[in-house]
């Protein structure tokens, strides 16, 4: 794509305000939502294939459709928002507008116009000192963000008072088994003494 044609494409603002628990002890950042034509709730993580919610289900409920709804077509949004405010983990992306250069939620397609103010968001959640990003894209820009080098997978580095950390993308289209892609979630659960 031209440099030129992606500034005729739609800016698109997140739908959400970050969600932070009180004492809030990590803060998980993706990249950016789907589309709302493919969200089953209005929260994060929303889309039905993407596997979040059953790495969570699977880690905090030993079952991977825990915290899907009574139709098993998307998620139990109360029983989400309980476990993520009784385990103290907060949600966000790194990105607060980006354009969609192919018309999809691909990672590798987003243009990330403006990322979210990082700073202002970890001065709200004193308690916290990990932040964990869900894939490549997410890990690339909470980087650049920190001023730290990429972490590899399941690894973290250093940020000041803060350990960033880097996790497998939750999306289908990344090709990783489930069970694994909840047990790097799970080390770095138990490593920052949550599970």
């Amino acid at each position: 794509m031209d440099e030129l044609d992606k500034f005729n494409i739609e800016i698109e603002r997140h739908p959400w305000e970050p969600f932070l628990p009180e004492a809030c002890k990590v803060l998980i950042l993706g990249t950016f939502p789907p589309k709302n034509i493919r969200w089953s709730m209005d929260f994060y993580y929303p889309n039905p294939t993407n596997d979040f919610w059953k790495i969570m289900g699977l880690i905090f409920l030993d079952d991977a459709s825990a915290l899907k709804n009574k139709s098993n077509r998307g998620f139990d949004l109360e029983k989400i928002k309980n476990l993520m405010n009784l385990k103290r983990i907060g949600l966000s992306d790194t990105a607060r507008a980006v354009r969609r250069l192919k018309g999809n939620a691909s990672d590798k397609y987003l243009d990330i116009v403006e990322p979210i103010p990082l700073n202002d968001i970890v001065t709200q959640i004193p308690s916290c000192r990990n932040i964990v990003s869900t894939g490549e894209k997410a890990a690339s820009v909470l980087a650049q963000m920190t001023g730290t080098p990429l972490p590899r997978m399941g690894e973290n580095v250093k940020a000041g008072e803060l350990t960033v950390w880097r996790m497998p993308s939750t999306s289908r289209a990344y090709p990783l088994a489930l069970e694994k892609k909840a047990e790097y979630y799970r080390n770095m659960f138990k490593s920052i003494g949550i599970v």
